[in-house]
């Protein structure tokens, strides 16, 4: 997706960032354009060696409260996932700050694996991801930290609650100061409505880590033989939290379904329980991710064509949310 949060560096610029990153320049560079906040891009170096480039917007640039320092959130998710037996890229070298180009940038092992996106697979092979996607997510979501929230942008709290209500809160000033793209409710009723039905996130104690991002284009698959996960991608938007909102990116627009193979795997390895309180804590997860894909399209100013079906989507769902929540 173009977005106007997403760096553009010649060809001499991002043979210098990769010098200094890893110590090796650039052969060739091919942009990785799926994303929809930071610029990436996979690389081979005059080494041999392929890997992908992730910048962070300038830091002059405005964006969400909770984007802030995301890039760093990722660097401190990856080791935490591999430990736990997720699979996922290697971390090759974490920049913060940079000195030239100012900002954050992350290099990782290049995958040769397929975006699950891109791939056409039968209802079996497809049930068969699905039980193997629950099971790393249940494994990522056995990592505990020790507060809730997005440490790196300052969004945190004791609680679950506390810390929800600082990041929807954030999200919702973000959408007075960025009024882009219309809210079916004004601000102020969103603002209650989310804190009127927050006493069920009292139900979750321990912050978990959370991906918060997992679709189809941020899982790649091993195609050799039986369809596989390779790796799972894309950690930036992870945060410490309640383990049942790592499942609304993988139904998003949709609902959970008991019968779906994404909870069989997931319950394989740790419980989940859908209970009454269970499915409000989801619906409020649900308007949070909803909320966020209309809010940011104010700083980002994605083109107009590639917008309005995602934009139309997120407004019906959360349309629905607020009718229930």
């Amino acid at each position: 997706m173009e977005s106007r949060t997403k760096r553009r560096l010649t060809a001499r610029e991002l043979s210098l960032l990769a010098h200094r990153a890893v110590g090796a320049h650039v052969s060739e560079a091919v942009e990785l354009a799926d994303g929809f906040a930071n610029a990436v891009w996979r690389l081979r170096l005059d080494d041999g060696r392929h890997v992908v480039l992730k910048l962070s917007p300038s830091p002059e640039l405005e964006q969400l409260t909770y984007e802030r320092d995301l890039l760093r959130m990722e660097a401190a998710a990856y080791p935490l996932a591999a430990s736990a037996g997720v699979p996922v890229a290697a971390l090759l070298q974490a920049g913060f700050d940079d000195p030239v180009l100012g900002g954050d940038y992350l290099v990782l092992s290049a995958l040769d694996g397929t975006p699950w996106n891109q791939v056409a697979l039968d209802g079996q092979a497809t049930a068969a991801l699905r039980h193997e996607l629950g099971g790393h997510l249940a494994r990522l979501n056995s990592v505990t930290g020790e507060v809730f929230g997005y440490p790196h942008s300052g969004l945190t709290g004791s609680t679950w609650r506390e810390a929800y209500l600082r990041m929807a809160g954030a999200l919702l000033d973000d959408a007075l100061r960025y009024p882009a793209t219309p809210l079916p409710r004004p601000v102020a009723e969103l603002r209650a409505l989310l804190e009127g039905a927050s006493d069920v996130l009292d139900e979750v104690a321990t912050p978990h880590l959370v991906h918060f991002d997992v679709w189809t284009g941020n899982v790649f698959l091993d195609l050799s033989g039986r369809p596989r996960i390779q790796a799972i991608i894309d950690h930036e938007r992870a945060f410490w939290g309640d383990p049942l909102a790592e499942l609304i990116t993988p139904t998003l627009f949709g609902e959970i379904d008991e019968d779906d193979p994404l909870l069989a795997g997931y319950r394989a390895v740790r419980p989940l329980e859908l209970s009454a309180g269970a499915h409000r804590r989801l619906d409020l997860y649900r308007a949070y991710l909803y909320l966020i894909l209309l809010v940011e399209n104010g700083p980002r100013q994605y083109p107009e064509a590639d917008y309005a079906h995602l934009r139309d989507l997120a407004t019906a769902s959360l349309i629905r949310v607020l009718d229930r929540l």
